[in-house]
């Protein structure tokens, strides 16, 4: 684009102050860019500022057909979290006669990969059923009470290899362990890998599931993935296997979930990612993101997906200063492309 041609770029949100200043503030070499802030969330707001701006870029969650159907000079959605899966129906629907490039962000990759390792230590120290013993009175029950598991020698297997694992990888480089990938398509793999790995494609999920003692799942939601892990996959994993998933609650079917530690035929899981994320409260008032009492089982860490934590963080935001900046330079890749066949 001319670069003395102005750039609208609507935000389908309010930003703080905080993160409006350091938007402002990455695209300070980029005078052209107009960055939009609506002055509330109301759709309507939306539709009367994409009429008066005609945006070329727009910069949030959750658009609707009618907004994305006005903005008729829309060239680029930035999808701030790394979730698409709600975006793809839409987005194909929208794009059958125009171009509209979807990117999302994986700003949030390093914090995510943070909590992984952290849930996966939780869970092989027991660290949760120790803390409660405490809380209790109960002090120094003994190693006979929920001993730790050691990572050395294990062999801890990827399934996806995308921004989150390929972290989570690099973080457990330090350990004596082993380490299997199993991911969709090996060309992507553009970036050294931190240390030799087994390599497996989807179709070779048995053989990968029987050759790994910790299963961490971080593939996105998709046609192919959900429900990919049930009661046979499980089985494979084994009895002494631990999993920990931070992707999406559906890629592993919840019955089989449950009952597969409830019955012990997985040592352990650790989750953040659920099946119901508008749970009506119980007759206590207690809400529970799932059909099956998980919490009353002891070889499972819960999380409230909050693997993004902290959301304040702004250097999340860089990947879409970045983008933005891509598109006012007049570039035609850019950061996160979403291929909406691979729904990803």
């Amino acid at each position: 684009m001319n670069e003395n041609q102005e750039l609208n770029v609507l935000c389908i949100w309010q930003p703080d102050e905080r993160l409006h200043d350091y938007l402002l503030d990455g695209l300070k070499d980029y005078p052209q860019v107009n960055l939009i802030v609506p002055s509330n969330t109301s759709h309507e707001t939306f539709l009367k500022l994409v009429k008066e701006y005609d945006p070329e870029i727009i910069m949030g969650w959750r658009p609707t057909k009618e907004l994305l159907e006005t903005a008729r000079n829309l060239r680029l959605f930035i999808n701030p979290g790394a979730g698409v899966q709600h975006l793809i129906p839409l987005f194909k629907d929208v794009t059958k006669n125009r171009k509209i490039t979807l990117v999302n962000g994986h700003g949030n990759a390093y914090f995510t990969a943070q909590h992984t390792v952290t849930l996966l230590l939780s869970l092989t120290n027991k660290v949760i059923l120790h803390h409660n013993w405490m809380m209790e009175g109960k002090w120094r029950r003994g190693d006979d009470y929920a001993t730790s598991i050691p990572l050395r020698n294990s062999k801890i297997g990827f399934l996806g290899y995308g921004a989150v694992n390929q972290k989570v990888h690099r973080f457990l480089s330090g350990f004596d362990v082993e380490f299997a990938v199993l991911r969709n398509n090996w060309n992507k793999q553009e970036i050294p890998l931190p240390t030799p790995v087994n390599k497996y494609t989807f179709d070779q999920l048995n053989e990968f599931l029987k050759a790994i003692d910790i299963l961490i799942i971080a593939v996105p939601l998709t046609s192919k993935t959900e429900g990919m892990i049930g009661k046979t996959e499980l089985e494979l994993l084994g009895n002494k296997g631990f999993l920990v998933n931070i992707g999406r609650g559906q890629v592993i079917k919840e019955e089989s979930l449950y009952s597969s530690l409830k019955n012990k035929t997985i040592s352990g899981a650790a989750i953040d990612v659920w099946y119901n994320y508008q749970p009506e409260p119980d007759i206590d008032g207690k809400k529970y993101p799932f059909k099956y009492p998980f919490y009353e089982l002891e070889n499972v860490v819960l999380s409230p997906h909050r693997g993004a934590s902290p959301m304040n963080n702004l250097k999340r935001w860089d990947e879409q200063i970045e983008n933005i900046s891509r598109y006012a330079r007049g570039e035609k890749y850019f950061l996160n492309m979403v291929n909406l066949d691979e729904e990803y």
